[in-house]
């Protein structure tokens, strides 16, 4: 592409970023315009449940890029713009408020949003989700010291946002259909250690719990669950798993199931479209089989890619996902796969500890605690197709 064509990104997470980034950096010369419904800049989402919730992380220093870079690099950012349509016939983006964009490559990087579980009340706009800067502000300005508060969903969003309102000095209690936290995704020796962090940070944990529904009260809420039993707080917050936003590219005729479907360059069915990030369901080379993953830094991982390949350069995916989730002062280290395990190996030495899966005798997955070197090394086997060490 020339400096006369127009590469267009809608979304403003780190998969658009990365794209952009990586554009520049490869030697593209087209016009980069990004598109991002929020009112500001490409910004870190993880510190949301963690150091920003707790007050120890300004705005600012969730910028993921300075806001001269976007100058320096040639890239225009339109804050607070919705992409209506893609108008594939014409090569326009239209806008909500009716604008067209024209464009020579199109990337989409829309993400995901939060799921509102359906039991009555839940779609009260004052039950908090956290997905943006204003989700987390507005709970840490709910969150003062002797409030209470529930957390509904055991995910890692839930489990860190739930130690971080604790911290706060809130009362939080936990409320989830698993088990126990994050059961069905990592085995239950793993949960029940989380469930040990999150008790030892003063949580209050309902789980095996299935909610009824939701009554606002002059203070606060109900939160009422099955066998009778409600807790009452001024603040409730969703953690309940996110939906990927394939609208866009459903209204196009792009091929989706369960995620827009690219190849390992990150190109759609359409020529000239890429989808990165949450939304992507991509071919993985190592894997060998499409793969839809919601972790932060595969969505950098695909920005790079497609910015590459979209500036003429080569790149495919064949990175094992991963992601880190820091529990107060707890930190999990994961490469997986992500779609199922049958065998587990848990190792524990003290308080750190690895657990490695398998699935028909093959490595797919590692956690680790305080193992950094197991978790290391595990990246290269799960990607290799190493033998499960069972």
């Amino acid at each position: 592409m020339n400096n006369d064509q127009r590469l267009v990104i809608i979304g403003g997470g780190p998969a658009g970023l990365a794209t952009a980034r990586a554009y520049r950096q490869e030697g593209g010369r087209a016009h980069v315009t990004m598109l991002t419904t929020e009112p500001y800049a490409p910004y870190n989402r993880p510190p949301l449940t963690k150091e920003y919730l707790r007050g120890e992380m300004s705005r600012d220093e969730l910028q993921i890029e300075q806001p001269e870079w976007y100058g320096e690099n040639d890239v225009e950012i339109r804050l607070s713009t919705s992409a209506a349509a893609v108008h594939r016939d014409r090569q326009i983006v239209e806008t909500e408020d009716r604008e067209e964009i024209p464009y020579d490559a199109l990337v989409l990087a829309t993400g995901s949003e939060p799921i509102r579980i359906p039991i009555p009340g839940a779609d009260d706009p004052e039950i908090l989700v956290m997905r943006t800067i204003e989700n987390s502000a507005r709970l840490q300005d709910r969150a003062a010291e002797g409030s209470r508060a529930v957390v509904v969903g055991s995910g890692f969003i839930g489990c860190e946002a739930a130690v971080s309102l604790s911290l706060r000095g809130a009362e939080v209690t936990l409320i989830s259909l698993e088990e126990a936290p994050q059961k069905e995704r990592l085995g239950e020796v793993v949960a029940e250690r989380i469930r040990g962090w999150l008790e030892g940070y003063g949580v209050d944990l309902r789980m095996g719990a299935n909610l009824e529904r939701i009554e606002r009260r002059d203070d606060g809420y109900g939160v009422s669950m099955e066998g009778g039993d409600t807790v009452f707080a001024e603040t409730v917050l969703f953690g309940t798993g996110v939906r990927a936003r394939t609208g866009l590219a459903e209204a196009a005729d792009l091929e989706v199931d369960g995620g827009v479907v690219t190849d390992s360059a990150m190109r759609t069915s359409a020529p000239g479209i890429f989808a990165v990030g949450d939304i992507a369901r991509a071919y993985n080379e190592s894997a060998g089989r499409h793969l839809r993953v919601e972790h932060w830094g595969d969505a950098l991982e695909h920005g790079r890619i497609a910015g590459t390949v979209i500036a003429g350069g080569e790149a495919a995916w064949a990175m094992a996902p991963g992601f880190w989730s820091t529990i107060g002062d707890r930190t999990l280290k994961y490469w997986a796969w992500g779609d199922g395990w049958d065998e587990l190996l848990f190792e524990a030495d003290g308080e750190s500890f690895t657990a490695r899966y398998g699935k028909d005798g093959i490595l797919v997955g590692i956690l680790a605690h305080g193992s950094d070197e197991a978790y290391e090394a595990g990246k290269q086997e799960i990607e290799a197709g190493a033998p499960f060490p069972g």
